[in-house]
C-alpha cells in the first residue's frame, strides 16, 4: 500500500517549486491533494500535471479571506485534513542599513502570519494523529549577509514547530519542521538576482560561492526535499514530533 493512500493533503504554495515536487510526492503516494497558488495560470498547470487527485484552489496565505475559501473548499470534501504543509511564503534580499518597513512587514505578511493563520484556521478540519509540516530553512541556524528578516522568521517558524507540538499533543497530531538549504527553485532564482545585483556580481557567481560551502558539491533538487516532507507526512515518522529535518547537503551540520 502507497504511504498516504486515502489521505487528504493541503499545500500552500503548490505550483511551483518544493509545494509542487511534494504535491507530486503525495499523488503518487495515493493522497488527494488541494494546492494553493497566488497566481492562476501557474496553478492551472500545475494542477494539470498533477492530475485528477490535485484541486487547485487560488490564494495568498497571507489573506485571511483566501485561507477561509481554501478551508471552505476543503471541508466540502466532508473527510478533513490529514496532512498540511505549510510551504508559502517569499524571500527577499535587504541589509540592515536597506531595511524598511515595507519589507518588513511583506516578509512577515507572508512568512510568519501566512504560516500562523494557515495551521490555526485548519485546526476545525485536522484529523487526529494528523502530521503538519511546516517550511522552514537552514538559514535560521547559519548567518548569511542580506537576508536578515527572513532568516529571523524561519527561526520562528523552527520554534512553532516545537510549540505546537506541544500544544496538539492532545488529539495526537505531530509538528515538525523541514528546512531546506540551496534548492533550485524559482524563489531561489529570485533572491540570487537581488544578491547579485546588490553586490554587483552575477547569477554563476552566486550559484558558485552556495555550492562551495556545501559538503555534497551541489545545489539540492525540489524532489529531495520532498522526500523529507514525504517521511514526515507519512506513518514512517509516527514517532517523531517537535523535531527539524535539515536538507541542505551538509552545510550547517559538518
Amino acid at each position: 500500500m502507497a504511504l498516504l493512500t486515502g489521505k487528504t493533503a493541503v499545500i500552500t504554495g503548490g505550483s511551483s517549486g518544493i509545494g509542487l515536487a511534494t504535491a507530486r510526492r503525495f499523488v503518487d503516494e495515493g493522497a488527494t491533494v488541494f494546492v494553493t497558488g497566488r497566481r492562476q495560470a501557474e496553478l492551472d498547470a500545475a494542477v494539470q500535471q498533477l492530475g485528477s487527485a490535485a484541486i487547485g484552489v487560488r490564494g495568498d496565505v497571507s489573506n485571511a479571506a483566501d485561507l477561509e475559501r481554501l478551508y471552505a473548499t476543503v471541508a466540502e470534501r466532508g473527510r478533513g485534513i490529514d496532512v498540511l504543509f505549510t510551504n508559502a511564503g517569499i524571500a527577499e534580499y535587504a541589509r540592515l542599513q536597506d531595511i524598511t518597513e515595507e519589507h518588513l512587514d511583506h516578509l512577515l505578511d507572508a512568512d510568519l502570519k501566512g504560516v500562523v493563520f494557515t495551521v490555526q484556521k485548519a485546526l476545525p478540519l485536522l484529523n487526529d494523529a494528523a502530521s503538519v509540516v511546516l517550511n522552514a530553512s537552514n538559514t535560521a541556524s547559519r548567518a548569511a549577509d542580506g537576508i536578515g528578516v527572513y532568516a529571523a522568521i524561519k527561526a520562528a517558524v523552527r520554534s512553532f514547530a516545537r510549540t505546537w507540538a506541544v500544544e496538539l499533543r492532545g488529539r495526537g497530531i505531530r509538528v515538525n519542521a523541514v528546512s531546506p538549504g540551496a534548492t533550485d527553485t524559482p524563489g531561489r532564482d529570485g533572491l540570487a538576482g537581488l544578491a547579485t545585483r546588490a553586490a554587483d556580481g552575477s547569477r554563476a557567481d552566486f550559484r558558485a560561492a552556495q555550492m562551495a560551502s556545501i559538503p555534497l558539491g551541489r545545489i539540492g533538487t525540489p524532489d529531495e526535499v520532498a522526500g523529507a516532507v514525504l517521511f514526515l507526512a507519512s506513518d514512517l515518522s509516527a514517532f517523531v514530533t517537535g523535531a527539524e529535518i535539515v536538507v541542505d547537503g551538509g552545510r550547517n551540520t559538518i
